[in-house]
């Protein structure tokens, strides 16, 4: 029967596996992380569709990373000049064009490390950011579905995947198809990969501060602006990376 208490059953085994299995590739991916911000980088982020929600759990809220700026198809008309139709284009992530732009738009500096998540981890968008962080020397740490990446087919001339390019790959934990629960009849409902990258996120950022205490050292770590002093905190640390960190509603 699907239901909420059935969707919440098929949630916390997927879960539980991605904590289980998870900690190397996470302990990898904090390295990458921690030696780029102790090194004055910024953490990159970007997903296209559903995946922009794993780049916003990073960026800019309470208890998170300072040093990070989210990459979003929509920087194309915020920052890009781009007129806002090109937004309602639904395959604007399948365009590898795109990607060229967002890169110049976050005009990001040579000790930047970039995460970049796709519960697919084949579209054009991905891919071909992927490829520019790549040759131009940033790490690059991969969110995906293992599972579904390896049952579809790349849809970038070069035929590779998110996979073949990372230094490090978080699986989401996702099934093929994202959703959990099977329907009579086919298909499925109820999907699960924006459950598990909120939780890969903040493991993330509990090693990434794990590291730096680990070396002595403070984390840059946003306070909630709606607490008394929130404001002047996180104003201080940004001014760190003036003209760096990008802040939209």
């Amino acid at each position: 029967m699907i239901s909420a208490q059935g969707y919440a059953d098929a949630v916390r085994p997927v879960l539980d596996r991605l904590v289980e299995r998870g900690s190397e590739s996470l302990g990898r991916a904090a390295d990458l992380i921690a030696a780029s911000l102790r090194d004055g980088g910024v953490l990159q982020t970007f997903g296209a569709g559903h995946s922009e929600a794993f780049a916003a759990e990073l960026v800019a809220r309470a208890g998170g990373l300072v040093p990070t700026n989210r990459i979003s198809l929509h920087d194309l008309v915020l920052h890009g000049g781009v007129s806002h139709q090109v937004l309602a284009d639904p395959k604007l992530e399948r365009d590898p064009a795109v990607a060229h732009q967002l890169y110049a738009i976050a005009a990001p500096q040579p000790q930047d490390v970039f995460v970049v998540a796709s519960q697919s981890g084949i579209n054009g968008s991905v891919i071909e950011l992927a490829l520019l962080v790549t040759g131009r020397g940033h790490p690059l740490i991969a969110v995906t579905s293992v599972e579904h990446t390896g049952r579809v087919t790349p849809r970038h001339p070069s035929g590779r995947r998110l996979v073949d390019l990372a230094d490090v790959v978080l699986d989401n934990g996702a099934p093929y198809g994202d959703a959990l629960l099977p329907l009579e009849g086919g298909g499925a409902v109820c999907a699960v990969s924006s459950v598990t990258s909120a939780l890969l996120a903040q493991l993330l950022t509990a090693e990434v501060v794990r590291r730096f205490h680990q070396a002595g050292e403070v984390p840059p770590i946003y306070l909630s602006a709606n607490v008394p002093g929130g404001d002047e905190h996180n104003l201080a640390l940004e001014s760190r990376y003036a003209g760096r960190l990008r802040r939209t509603a």
